[in-house]
């Protein structure tokens, strides 16, 4: 084992030292995060019963340490990712312990999680499903449908750009009659040779204007036509 120390405060609790402990067969690091004033029994506190030895096996292991976090800390005490998450030295130790345990090392041809597990730690690019990565037979034909949608809207605009100042039409208002005066809207006539009645549409829209429509053509006919003929009745 091996101190680092002479680093910036990180942490809750205002880490400024690590203490760095390697495994003598696997070379498996594990990275606590302390205070440089620790005494001996605060350090005895982060270990276990079995008394490491202090060698030069972590010189290694440190450089790595020491280089990674220079970076991190080479601008500021804090690292802010693309996603605007903010970090420091000490929160970004378990990545660099699962980075270094997941790497082939020269002096073994292993990795170290192989050496002491039997297996590699799955990195979160391997839980990625593999399938997903092909592209379906039908983005094809969806990429030509949205083509062709963005060709009509861009026709649409250009056809519609030059009356843009030109003055909206505007409707003219409709007058609310009230069933009583229903016959000033509608007139009746009869249809040659059939039994039907059509009705003189005074007002529809802008464009339909004075239009005789048959009476299966007009919503609500039979009321309409219960008001007529109850107009038409004399009154007493």
């Amino acid at each position: 084992m091996d101190w680092v120390t002479a680093l910036p405060p990180s942490g809750d609790k205002i880490y400024n030292a690590c203490l760095v402990i390697v495994d003598r067969y696997s070379t498996t690091p594990i990275f606590l995060p302390c205070h440089k004033d620790d005494t001996a029994m605060n350090t005895a506190i982060l270990l276990w019963t079995y008394h490491p030895q202090t060698d030069g096996l972590a010189e290694r292991i440190i450089q790595a340490l020491e280089d990674t976090i220079r970076r991190f800390c080479a601008y500021g005490l804090e690292l802010k990712d693309s996603d605007g998450f903010a970090h420091d030295w000490c929160t970004l130790i378990p990545s660099l312990e699962l980075a270094y345990q997941t790497s082939v090392h020269s002096s073994t041809g292993q990795t170290i999680a192989m050496l002491e597990k039997g297996w590699n730690s799955r990195l979160p690019a391997e839980t990625l499903r593999e399938d997903l990565i092909e592209i379906p037979p039908t983005a094809s034909s969806f990429k030509i449908m949205l083509d062709k949608v963005e060709h009509q809207a861009k026709q649409t605009d250009k056809e519609l750009f030059p009356l843009r100042n030109q003055t909206p039409l505007t409707v003219p208002p409709v007058e609310q009659n009230e069933d009583k005066k229903i016959k000033k809207v509608i007139k009746e006539r009869k249809l040659r040779g059939k039994n039907q009645r059509e009705y003189l549409v005074r007002y529809r829209n802008p464009v339909h204007k004075d239009e005789w429509l048959a009476e299966s053509e007009i919503p609500d006919s039979d009321k309409l036509s219960r008001i007529f003929e109850h107009e038409r009745r004399p009154q007493a």
